[in-house]
């Protein structure tokens, strides 16, 4: 990404006001940085210009108002000559770049050992690519700005962490069919997604199924489905048709999401059956 000189870039992101864990991480991190930039005998003016970002995004870090990215702090550590004080704390703040609804899914995902999942109008969000994922971000209404959407993105390609996980969790796929074929963002973006399906379905812990949408039986008709198992026996799922769309954790619960998975499963192309028939599609697109 470019760097604008005069300090509107996108270098980061704006800090959610409702989010007050990444609100005081940030405030701390500014309050880190103003005392390196004073220390060093500089105004804020030229520590922007010295770093490339501008004097405007410096005041907003420094404020606690914008989250910098990671590029941001090396940069202030070279300039300040922090000996990589300053480039440590990309790890405080790696977290807070990304929604806190997301943080919680992610801390959630990086736990299970299993993963079961039914979707039914997109591919599900661990099998997307950027470009995919930006397109259906783009698409929400009413209009996300530019801003959101790139954070949206980099948040969801920073849940893909959980297939490099070792030792790996078990994930199991089903995707409808239209999935497969709505073209979002255009041929080459669905393309790419496609063949993203292909690579991901070689992996040896990860199951990919397609429901045709000429099969007389589905037990997917409530919507998308979704359960996390984790190393010590508990659990949590959540779907659109069932307990009013909350997260469910009971053992009486889950059970029946589980059931209702498996059929789903039953009922779909088997996973030889179903990497040909995406191989087909891809064919067709």
């Amino acid at each position: 990404m470019s760097v604008d000189r005069d300090g509107t870039d996108d270098a980061g992101w704006d800090v959610d006001p409702e989010d007050e864990q990444g609100a005081a991480v940030l405030a701390a991190l500014g309050r880190q940085l103003r005392a390196w930039r004073e220390t060093a005998g500089l105004r804020t003016a030229e520590f922007g210009t010295a770093i490339g970002y501008g004097e405007d995004l410096a005041r907003k870090v420094e404020g606690g108002k914008r989250i910098p990215r990671p590029e941001y702090l090396d940069r202030a550590d070279e300039v300040l000559r922090a000996g990589g004080r300053i480039a440590a704390m990309k790890a405080d703040t790696e977290p807070i770049r990304y929604p806190k609804t997301i943080r919680n899914l992610t801390k959630l995902e990086a736990r299970a050992v299993e993963l079961s999942a039914y979707g039914n109008h997109n591919i599900h969000g661990l099998l997307q690519t950027d470009d995919y994922a930006r397109a259906l971000f783009e698409m929400w209404q009413p209009p996300h700005a530019k801003e959101q959407v790139e954070r949206g993105v980099a948040a969801r390609m920073a849940r893909r962490a959980i297939f490099d996980r070792s030792p790996a969790p078990a994930l199991s796929f089903v995707q409808e069919e239209v999935t497969l074929r709505r073209r979002i963002g255009g041929t080459m973006v669905m393309r790419g997604q496609l063949k993203r399906l292909l690579e991901v379905a070689q992996l040896r812990h990860v199951t990919i199924q397609v429901m045709p949408t000429d099969c007389e039986e589905h037990a997917g008709m409530g919507g998308l489905i979704q359960v996390l198992k984790f190393a010590d026996g508990t659990a949590v799922g959540r779907s659109e048709g069932a307990f009013h769309g909350r997260p469910v954790s009971s053992p009486r619960q889950l059970r029946i999401l589980e059931q209702c998975h498996a059929m789903i499963r039953s009922q779909a192309l088997g996973p030889r059956e179903s990497v040909a028939f995406i191989e087909q599609v891809l064919g067709e697109t």
